[in-house]
């Protein structure tokens, strides 16, 4: 995230925001550089990868699904413009971390000892490690005692629409997100491809909400799509991953999707016009 507050500092904050006395490197002010840059970053990407999903990929028809809430796209945008800023708080206070030197982020390719083999295997271990995590937290976030009080609100979407990606309880929404955070503390990790990753988990967010169901017949029980994920909001207790199928299948919580079996919401909006 330095890179992006050194980039704004450059550009905008430091010749036109700031006063000329307010030194960059200041722990107030980059708290608070990040807080901004933090929710209008969040802010476009949901925004604009969601509008994008939801006007290209989304199919319509399913806003006929008798599960499709009244007024449903506007609630869910409206329920993740009020937890985005509250999301960010803690967010901030790690890449505040991050921008401070306690991260293993680095800059150069040259300093990663096994070079662009280094900083491919990392992308590799990001995703993978991150998704195991998520898998823990989601899986944990449905007992009973965090249910209600934290994850209840993001299952009001029974069919969900890319706008539901990030209608979390903002402690719902943090806790999914921390293993992609904790990861540069642990790990080294180019900055650049760090930021790469960072607006891919974004957009696969949206992606797994869109409900395009189409995988390669290959990947179709490898890869956690948007089918995977529909029946993981419908049916509560199964395909809790975030890309991929594994863990799922070690904890025993893996359902292949209705819809690859002629079950899903599409199928169903079928046998009602039928009838």
């Amino acid at each position: 995230m330095d890179l992006v507050l050194e980039a704004a500092d450059r550009h905008l904050l430091t010749p036109y925001v700031y006063p000329a006395g307010w030194p960059e490197g200041e722990p107030c002010r980059q708290l608070l550089s990040l807080f901004v840059i933090t929710n209008l970053g969040a802010l476009a990407l949901y925004l604009l990868f969601g509008t994008l999903s939801y006007y290209f990929i989304f199919d319509h028809e399913l806003k006929k699904h008798p599960q499709f809430l009244e007024n449903q796209v506007s609630r869910e945008i409206a329920y993740a413009m009020r937890s985005l800023p509250w999301i960010s708080v803690p967010t901030v206070a790690l890449f505040f971390a991050e921008v401070r030197g306690y991260s293993k982020l680095y800059d150069n390719i040259e300093d990663s000892p096994y070079g662009w083999s280094g900083v491919f295997l990392s992308m590799l271990s990001f995703l993978f490690f991150t998704d195991m995590g998520i898998y823990w937290i989601h899986r944990g976030l449905h007992h009973r005692f965090f249910y209600k009080r934290f994850h209840k609100p993001h299952h009001v979407w029974k069919i969900a629409t890319p706008f539901a990606s990030h209608a979390f309880h903002p402690v719902d929404g943090f806790m999914q997100s921390l293993p992609y955070h904790v990861y540069p503390f642990l790990f080294p990790l180019h900055k650049v491809t760090y930021l790469g990753l960072y607006i891919f988990v974004n957009v696969w967010t949206i992606s797994i909400h869109d409900g395009d169901y189409r995988v390669p017949r290959l990947l179709r029980h490898v890869i956690n799509g948007s089918a995977h994920h529909t029946d993981h909001h419908l049916y509560f207790d199964y395909n809790y991953g975030q890309y991929f199928t594994l863990w799922d299948k070690i904890g025993g919580s893996y359902k292949s999707p209705t819809s690859f079996e002629g079950k899903g919401p599409h199928d169903y909006l079928r046998k009602l016009r039928e009838k």
